[in-house]
């Protein structure tokens, strides 16, 4: 056989060939969001009342997430993470108006320490490379909040605990000591967060959602030692 032979064969290896036979797996993530809200107006903000506002329109702002990264074992092909994750984010709400008044934006900063709990479901590793689908509910709420019944006049009121729906894809790369996986992960608010007090900025809304889509890299750990391809050049 020859060398140049030879020197491919050493060359051919699967990195961290066991990783997904072990039933636990730890590790980090972060990640780049961009999120606004959605709206759904009342009767109200038809009636003559409102007539001076022309329109409410949500706004886009970027933020970012630092999380930890929990795999458990289910099947060969299936596991469920739980990822204990605090978000930074931007809301905003432009107030547009006809009578000559200036427009108004309403934002919200908030920080929201969240817990996702997510299935991910693999496809067939192809040597250091396999693709995957992730989805499940993400419980939030905002960190150092008053509670759902929380009184603030001057602004818009909302509820600081949130539900929403994760679905993403991604892929998994294996190298010879962890394992790196880009992910793109789209966030569905399911839980009306308008406050049940009524004030000048929810008076004609009748839902606010939030809707997100998130950019993550993780970096997971796994055994130290290499296993060479069964198939040779």
């Amino acid at each position: 056989m020859s060398i140049g032979k030879l020197h491919a064969q050493n060359l051919s290896y699967d990195n961290l060939w066991d990783y997904d036979e072990q039933w636990i797996h730890y590790g980090f993530l972060i990640g780049v969001h961009n999120s606004d809200y959605r709206i759904e107006y009342n009767d109200y903000f038809v009636t003559p009342a409102m007539d001076s506002v022309h329109s409410i329109i949500p706004g886009n702002y970027f933020g970012f997430k630092l999380g930890f990264v929990v795999d458990f074992y289910l099947l060969q092909y299936l596991s469920v993470r739980l990822l204990p994750t605090i978000g930074f984010y931007e809301y905003g709400l432009n107030y547009r108006f006809l009578d000559g008044q200036p427009n108004q934006k309403e934002l919200k900063d908030a920080t929201m320490m969240e817990l996702p709990l997510l299935f991910k479901y693999k496809s067939t590793r192809r040597g250091n490379l396999n693709l995957y689908l992730i989805g499940g509910p993400n419980f939030q709420i905002e960190a150092a909040g008053n509670g759902d019944k929380v009184k603030i006049t001057e602004k818009l009121e909302l509820k600081n605990f949130n539900l929403s729906l994760e679905l993403g894809m991604g892929c998994d790369i294996f190298y010879q000591l962890f394992k790196f996986s880009p992910e793109i992960r789209y966030s569905f608010g399911f839980r009306n967060l308008l406050s049940d007090d009524i004030n000048d900025f929810n008076i004609g809304l009748n839902r606010l959602t939030t809707h997100n889509i998130t950019a993550y890299v993780s970096f997971e750990g796994g055994p130290s030692y290499l296993k060479r391809r069964k198939n040779k050049l």
